[in-house]
């Protein structure tokens, strides 16, 4: 294994790049800069382990572990085939290559993509499949190719706890990203009244917890040849849980979304703190104990329905809030302000909007209801 460092990049939704980069500072990566799409920081390979299994908002974690220059494809060519390939990938895992262009000579990404191909083959024995479990992506920018291997595999939101999803799934990597700009660290508790399979209410369970997301399923990392499983195990072994007196709280009106999150709770390892009810929005109680955060992800009208039929049930929601949860904060994830209006409840103007699932939709949040 070795000891040298390159540049990791960490993706995110756009516009959630700073919290992102909040996370990978407390996490302790030193050097870290927002970037578009992401956040950029210099590190080793056991970086790569860590942030894979630490970063709850990260959705890949890609190493670029090496560029050259190249004005044509006869260069590419010549390059590619001295490149020292097998000192980060196995002669015997299949690799699926994918090339962008931008701004360079080479222009024809196809073409690029033929020679490192050949190259890969010929030089390093390594075998090009569509279905591979290692994908390396060069990207060819000012004439600087630019190799990045994605070292986590399937996307990082699969934790590996949660079978049961329902129509519209939050994904576990941007709700960390909602409740962290919602001011959630962990020490508070977090309702949840129309919790769907229960990502908000597993994930804040699992923050208090000290839970690492990846503490459970395997990446792309564990087939390169910089792999070392002692070493990674023990880094694995090493995280601290935490107690907790918290109880986080989940609702929906559809029995079998109830039945799905508590389900997922258990597999999480949260289900002692975490409790899933099946009733109405108007039935929600208050939970005993303080204050903390209600955090929900209402239907919306592109997504599930008709719009129109949804106007009365986030005026319900907003009337349960101001009733009975003051001193709480929200946060309320929609496509329509309109819906988002429809609440009454005092919205702040700072306003974080992000692409999920072919739209734009906005958390709207409060300061603790009055």
């Amino acid at each position: 294994m070795t000891d040298t460092s390159f540049d990791i990049f960490v993706t995110a939704p756009p516009g959630l790049e700073p919290l992102l980069l909040a996370q990978v500072q407390a996490a302790g990566f030193a050097g870290a800069q927002a970037v578009p799409g992401g956040v950029s920081f210099p590190g080793g390979w056991p970086d790569v382990w860590r942030a894979n299994v630490e970063l709850r908002g990260a959705g890949r974690v890609l190493a670029r572990f090496g560029s050259f220059l190249a004005f044509h494809l006869a260069q590419l060519d010549k390059r590619s085939r001295k490149f020292p390939w097998t000192d980060t990938l196995r002669a015997d895992v299949p690799v699926r290559v994918e090339v962008t262009c931008h701004k360079s000579k080479i222009y024809h990404a196809g073409a690029a993509q033929q020679r490192i191909e050949t190259a890969l083959k010929e030089e390093a024995r390594i075998t090009i499949a569509s279905d591979a479990p290692i994908t390396l992506k060069v990207r060819i920018d000012d004439n600087t190719v630019t190799m990045s291997v994605d070292t986590s595999g399937e996307s990082l939101h699969k934790r590996g706890h949660k079978e049961a999803v329902g129509k519209a799934p939050m994904r576990e990597t941007l709700a960390s990203l909602f409740l962290a700009h919602c001011g959630y660290t962990g020490t508070e508790p977090v309702v949840d009244p129309m919790c769907g399979s229960g990502t908000f209410v597993i994930e804040a369970a699992e923050i208090a917890r000290g839970l690492m997301p990846g503490r459970s399923r395997d990446f792309a990392f564990m087939q390169l040849a910089s792999f070392d499983r002692a070493a990674f195990d023990a880094l694995r072994s090493a995280y601290a849980l935490r107690d907790t007196n918290l109880q986080f709280y989940g609702s929906d009106r559809d029995t079998g979304a109830v039945r799905n999150a508590t389900a997922n709770a258990q597999r999480a390892g949260v289900g002692d703190i975490t409790t899933f009810a099946h009733h109405a929005i108007s039935d929600l109680p208050r939970p005993a104990g303080p204050p903390g955060l209600i955090m929900v992800n209402p239907p919306y009208g592109a997504r599930i329905g008709n719009r129109n039929l949804l106007f009365p049930l986030y005026g319900a929601l907003g009337a349960t809030l101001k009733d009975r949860f003051r001193g709480w904060r929200v946060g309320l994830v929609t496509s329509e302000p309109g819906l988002a209006k429809a609440t009454g409840l005092p919205f702040t103007q700072d306003r974080l909007q992000v692409p999920h699932g072919g739209l734009k939709v906005t958390l709207f949040r409060t300061d603790p209801l009055k």
